[in-house]
């Protein structure tokens, strides 16, 4: 039931935003309504974290960084760890965005490493996945968002269920993510509910039904209503509207409704 899992509305302001506008937006989203039943995330370039972290009404918003590295520290020139995330306040991190496969070439495997890594330190994650047009026309979205899951859940073999916890699956077709296509609600429930089967199988069924499962890939102010209705889409991840103050809120109050 979805009663038990807390709606779930992440920013992801991918390579945007300056001091100012950063400010502003913050300000904007700091005197808007946010419904308590809504955890709400925003996640901006790493350079401006302490920005962000130091301006947000933490009682309404936590931020995430976009990405870590699997080391604690080490000679990994632009890279951050998950422990200096946590340092600098962060509370989450975006991990296995398609952009951070398809671009910088990371694997299941490496992305999975990534995931233990940050949940061993407390750093929570919000772990991407997701199937590009051609999978989905050939039919191969739950073969290959199984792969994808799998490489996490394997890995986490040896940890304790409420590891999950602090585990957000965000499923982004790849063929939605920037383009104005979104997937029906229909089509992106289909594919969550086929996760929570699959976290049944690969872990237990307490873990899949109390994992939330969030949609990402051209999410907007006109859209989210009706694809937060579906039972197992539990929240989204946003990424162009999460910069406009005004579609953000809305998104957010989505999950309220």
């Amino acid at each position: 039931m979805r009663l038990q899992r807390k709606f779930f509305v992440g920013g992801n302001w991918k390579l945007n935003g300056t001091k100012a506008a950063n400010a502003a937006l913050i300000k904007e989203l700091n005197a808007g309504d946010i419904p308590s039943s809504v955890e709400v995330v925003v996640s901006p370039p790493s350079i401006y974290i302490d920005q962000v972290v130091g301006s947000v009404d933490s009682a309404k918003i936590a931020v995430s960084v976009q990405n870590i590295h699997s080391e604690s520290k080490g000679a990994f020139t632009g890279e951050i760890s998950a422990e200096q995330a946590l340092d600098s306040g962060a509370r989450f991190a975006i991990l296995g965005h398609s952009e951070r496969r398809d671009i910088f070439g990371e694997s299941d495997a490496l992305i999975a490493k990534k995931v233990v890594h940050s949940l061993s330190v407390g750093l929570a994650v919000i772990f991407c996945l997701g199937e590009h047009l051609k999978e989905r026309e050939d039919g191969t979205t739950i073969e290959v968002v199984y792969r994808q899951l799998k490489a996490v859940t394997d890995s986490l073999k040896s940890s304790p269920p409420e590891v999950y916890n602090n585990l957000v699956i965000a499923y982004e077709p790849v063929w939605a993510i920037g383009t104005g296509k979104t997937a029906s609600p229909q089509q992106a429930q289909d594919v969550h509910e086929q996760l929570r089967k699959l976290l049944a199988e690969n872990v237990d069924q307490t873990t899949a039904s109390k994992t939330r499962i969030i949609y990402g890939g051209s999410v907007n102010a006109q859209n989210a209503t009706e694809l937060a209705k579906q039972p197992d889409i539990d929240g989204f991840l946003v990424g162009g509207a999460s910069l406009k103050s005004a579609d953000f809120l809305t998104i957010i109050k989505a999950g309220a409704q």
